[in-house]
């Protein structure tokens, strides 16, 4: 009997310390990811802000600074109130996409607009989830009240990125003589696109089965695709633009 007892409040002092420490392990993994994320929204807005050459893409970033600007600032208050930590300081990963940004050679337009399509991919997962079964009540409402504007930011940039007019101008002619009117080149520079965001690219461009792609000495990046029914040589410039011509 006094080895039941015994047991059973062995039990009850083991629930008692580690619910706890679950908890703010679980508030705290999630303060230090939106933290992160909202700090790099901002960061890499500014620096897109000087930098970029679509207006689209520099209201876009205008955008995330307020907006981000003021949900970094709620999340602060709300985690002070529950003596959690706020890094300042972002991870290794975003500092390095960050600083790809700063020292990019070009336009840096299809850079930004990638990279903020992976942030907000994160970042709906991160405040949906939260939202739905996070361990703090504090928290958890704000990931409710935020992820609403979260989503309205993936839909702006997922729809800037769709558009290759709205990103690049790849629908217009990127080099246009009086002879050729409608005639669209690919534009020579330092490409930052790796061979997987050159081939997004160019699916999103409306091509399928992208291959062969290789990146010449011009920084154009060119490959083998297909579209209506024909077989097809295609490129993308630095700037975003998708050019193909019959094989």
């Amino acid at each position: 009997m006094k080895t039941r007892h015994l047991l059973a409040s062995l039990a009850v002092a083991s629930t008692v310390l580690a619910m706890p420490a679950f908890a703010a392990d679980s508030a705290q993994d999630f303060v230090d990811k939106a933290a992160v994320g909202g700090k790099f929204e901002v960061d890499s807005s500014q620096i897109a802000l000087g930098k970029a050459q679509d207006q689209r893409i520099k209201d876009f970033a205008q955008m995330m600074i307020r907006d981000h600007g003021a949900a970094n600032t709620k999340l602060q208050a709300v985690a002070g109130e529950q003596k959690l930590k706020v890094p300042s300081a972002l991870d290794a990963q975003h500092q390095g996409d960050l600083d790809k940004l700063k020292n990019a050679q070009g336009p840096i337009d299809p850079a930004y607009v990638d990279a903020q399509r992976k942030a907000h991919d994160e970042a709906v997962k991160l405040f949906e989830d939260y939202a739905s079964g996070g361990d703090n009540a504090a928290l958890k409402t704000f990931a409710q009240q935020t992820v609403g504007t979260l989503k309205m930011h993936q839909q702006a940039i997922e729809k800037i990125a769709a558009g290759q007019d709205s990103v690049t101008g790849a629908t217009t002619p990127a080099v246009k003589t009086d002879n050729t009117p409608n005639a669209a080149a690919l534009v020579p520079g330092a490409n930052s696109f790796t061979e997987a965001q050159a081939k997004s690219r160019i699916e999103n461009a409306g091509y399928s089965n992208v291959s062969k792609l290789t990146k010449d000495d011009q920084g154009i990046w060119r490959g083998q695709a297909a579209k209506g029914g024909e077989n097809l040589n295609v490129g993308v410039d630095y700037q975003g633009n998708v050019v193909a011509a019959s094989k």
